[in-house]
């Protein structure tokens, strides 16, 4: 049996739990709550407020665009080429204690960054587990400080599905519930290039040439990162157990694992994979 070490997991898309982790998934990590960046009494402006988005809009983003906090992209019809769909659209917190938070503060910043987690659970459905082993993704955009300074109070959750290292894939058919069917699981499931110990190693589509596939979830309790050494030894059992369950022979099979470094952790991301040859 050809066994595999254990590798830090560093994803692609950090930036978007964005990861993107970050990716995230339904979880969250704990934020300290910033201090009210503007301390005057609310004063709403007379302005013209920036209309809220229009939820369910499709827009052609890049990856760099997802990246970005805000953004001015304007809609496309979502039965022609898009990369980004909006599956909500709130109202921000910015108000506290009768004063008046910027939109780019620390707390304003992580309700959203909690939020779109949580409601792309409920648009794609599945598990959570279905979520982590995907490539689809929240990312969200609130007003820039100019349009917040004309009245703008809105968030906008987006997903999208993460085609390589940086770059984002077409997306098209029905989304909403689709990780609930088998055949969207498979559809939005994330493979790799090569064995996640590899160089070349690289998270695609499973529709992309790939050779590797993430087969499991391994979970960590929420709280302070336990360490480099008790990430890596979670993993080794489960792992091992996965990668036998899915190979053809129980005795000769291959499998990777790959556990979240420290600043994934911080970013929400508190769990590892399991990979199999595919």
């Amino acid at each position: 049996m050809l066994r595999r070490r254990a590798r830090l997991l560093l994803l692609p898309v950090t930036g978007l739990t964005l990861l993107l982790g970050a990716c995230t998934d339904g979880s969250s990590s704990e934020s300290p709550e910033a201090a009210p960046s503007v301390t005057a009494p609310v004063e709403r402006p007379s302005a013209t407020p920036v209309p809220p988005p229009e939820d369910r809009a499709c827009y052609r983003l890049a990856f760099d665009d997802a990246l970005a906090p805000t953004t001015a992209a304007r809609t496309t019809d979502c039965d022609g080429t898009h990369t980004s769909m909006t599956f909500a659209v709130g109202t921000l917190d910015t108000v506290v204690d009768g004063h008046l938070l910027a939109v780019d503060s620390e707390r304003v910043m992580a309700q959203v960054a909690e939020a779109c987690p949580a409601g792309l659970a409920d648009f794609v459905g599945g598990t959570l587990r279905d979520r982590r082993l995907s490539m689809l993704r929240a990312v969200w955009f609130t007003p820039t400080v100019e349009q917040s300074d004309a009245g703008a109070d809105w968030f906008r959750c987006d997903v999208i599905a993460v085609a390589g290292q940086d770059a984002l894939a077409p997306l098209t058919g029905r989304l909403s519930d689709v990780l609930s069917q088998p055949g969207g699981r498979e559809r939005w499931a994330m493979c790799g290039t090569d064995d996640p110990d590899s160089p070349d190693f690289e998270r695609v589509l499973c529709s992309q040439p790939h050779s590797w596939r993430a087969i499991e979830v391994v979970p960590f309790e929420e709280g302070r990162y336990p360490g480099v050494e008790a990430v890596r030894d979670a993993g080794q059992t489960p792992c091992e157990d996965a990668g036998r369950s899915v190979a053809d022979d129980a005795l000769n099979f291959q499998w990777g694992y790959e556990g979240p470094s420290k600043e994934q952790w911080a970013a929400g991301q508190t769990y590892g994979r399991c990979w199999a040859p595919d």
